[in-house]
């Protein structure tokens, strides 16, 4: 099953120094061998601003070439609005780019693989699926 990464397991899994060891950074690199890694735009824009040295950025660049890319249609930023104001009502701030990182796993039926754990508690309110160990 392919799992759609999150900016934070990139960005640990990318790092200039070793790499941080966790759960989400070995899936990551199994789901890597496998060719089951999606991702979007957003995920590759925010690790570009978040390197900005030009060899990281040539570096992520060829990384993401070989990812297949979701593209956010005009229906997944209309549920990500609402998903995002769902969470607001019950109390929990999701930004928006998150908002419709959600809504592409809900979509696409992907599980979120991530470090973040403000995205547990998207999915307790959601259909979103979360990767597990």
């Amino acid at each position: 099953m392919s799992v759609f990464a999150d900016t934070s397991v990139w960005s640990l899994a990318l790092r200039r120094d070793e790499p941080a060891s966790s759960p989400e950074i070995e899936a990551l690199r199994r789901s890597l061998e496998t060719g089951s890694v999606v991702t979007t735009g957003l995920v590759l824009q925010e690790l570009l601003q978040g390197f900005p040295k030009p060899q990281a950025h040539a570096q992520i660049t060829a990384h993401f070439a070989a990812l297949p890319m979701l593209v956010p249609d005009r229906d997944d930023h209309v549920r990500a609005a609402e998903i995002r104001n769902l969470c607001r009502r019950r109390g929990i701030q999701v930004g928006t780019i998150d908002a419709l990182f959600a809504q592409l796993c809900v979509h696409h039926d992907l599980p979120m693989l991530t470090t973040d754990r403000d995205f547990q508690r998207v999915a307790d309110l959601t259909r979103m699926p979360m990767w597990r160990p």
